[in-house]
């Protein structure tokens, strides 16, 4: 039963919080270690081949979902500048969860002083994880439950020892801090999600590697979605690439963002400063959330700006922001996203096959 609703068109609609919602601080986090992806190509092509990025972040030995989900936060907060303890909820996005039963989220929230009146979970949707507690936390804060929502997309994405993935798969992300309209430096003006039963990427349980179909990771899968839910909501809020100053796609490569953007009718001036997919890597669950911050450190009040992330198996949600005048005054507050990708250490692969435990018995 429709009850007299065309079928076509029900579920497409904008999704709007009842009352206004934006970000009121934000943090990036990227590790100090850079492995090139030429390092990659000597050991498993003999050079040949060439790789995707220029390098990717790896995680240390003391770093993993949980820390960097910290650092990312406390810098969300140097930028909202409020008491943790008015944080309602606290969400973490992730593909790496370093336990398989204990959340992610209450060790973050013990950590910078949000616990114990709070509401804590770990989200999986492969790498928009991020971006559905994102999308939870407008709804947790449009709806009245809760002042302020901690939304986190941050993984140590790993591939297979010789797998195209093992180019690109990085660590890192961004955590957002979702409160009032009127005290943010980004204002939600819409979101849209589009999602699919597509097998382009999974990884059972127990298995350390995940796998991919190929002739599925572009034109049904990444492109599909990525495109659907941009086009959608762009037709829903009356508006075209040109009313945005700036545009972030998911980032499994350079070029997939890239070609989405010039698809969409983006110039490559209104996607570079969220393309860092290059430097950094394909930080899975944190890629466009990473993307965000970067663009959001160079933003200018009224600027809007179009987010899309991806997520295997499969689907895409769409954000439309808009940058308000209190980022001018708060993003100083804490370390910029160029600040984590400038500050590096490259390491070999052997010393990276030792930080992420890669020789398995």
């Amino acid at each position: 039963m429709t009850n007299g609703q065309n079928p076509l068109t029900i579920g497409q609609t904008v999704l709007k919080p009842d009352r206004a919602v934006g970000i009121v601080g934000y943090g990036a986090y990227v590790p100090r270690y850079r492995l090139p992806g030429s390092e990659v190509a000597r050991i498993w092509t003999g050079g040949w081949g060439g790789s995707p990025v220029k390098e990717k972040a790896v995680a240390g030995l003391d770093e993993d979902v949980v820390t960097m989900s910290i650092e990312a936060s406390m810098n969300a907060l140097k930028r909202a500048e409020i008491d943790p303890r008015l944080i309602r909820a606290v969400w973490v996005g992730s593909e790496s969860h370093p336990y398989a039963v204990k959340p992610t989220a209450t060790i973050v929230a013990e950590s910078i002083g949000a616990a114990p009146n709070i509401q804590a979970a770990d989200w999986e949707f492969a790498c928009k994880a991020g971006t559905e507690a994102m999308q939870a936390g407008i709804g947790f804060v449009g709806s009245g439950m809760g002042s302020y929502v901690l939304a986190i997309g941050m993984d140590i994405a790993q591939g297979r020892p010789g797998d195209p993935l093992e180019y690109t798969a990085a660590a890192g992300g961004a955590a957002f801090l979702f409160g009032p309209g009127e005290l943010s430096v980004a204002q939600i003006e819409g979101s849209y999600s589009y999602v699919t039963d597509t097998p382009d990427f999974w990884r059972r349980s127990h298995q350390v590697y995940p796998s991919h179909g190929d002739r599925f990771t572009g034109e049904p899968a990444y492109f599909q979605h990525t495109l659907s839910a941009a086009e959608r909501l762009m037709e829903m809020m009356g508006t075209t690439a040109a009313d945005y100053a700036y545009a972030v796609f998911h980032q499994p490569n350079v070029k997939f963002p890239a070609r989405a953007g010039k698809m969409l009718g983006f110039a490559p001036e209104q996607l570079e400063p969220g393309l860092l997919s290059g430097l950094v890597g394909n930080v899975y669950a944190g890629s466009s959330l990473l993307g965000l911050t970067g663009i959001f450190d160079v933003a200018q009040p009224g600027d809007r700006v179009l987010m899309v992330s991806y997520g295997s198996g499969a689907g895409s949600d769409a954000f439309d922001f808009t940058v308000q005048e209190p980022i001018l005054a708060r993003r100083d507050n804490a370390p910029s996203t160029q600040d984590y990708i400038a500050r590096r250490t490259e390491v070999d692969y052997a010393l990276y096959t030792r930080f992420r435990s890669k020789l398995k018995d």
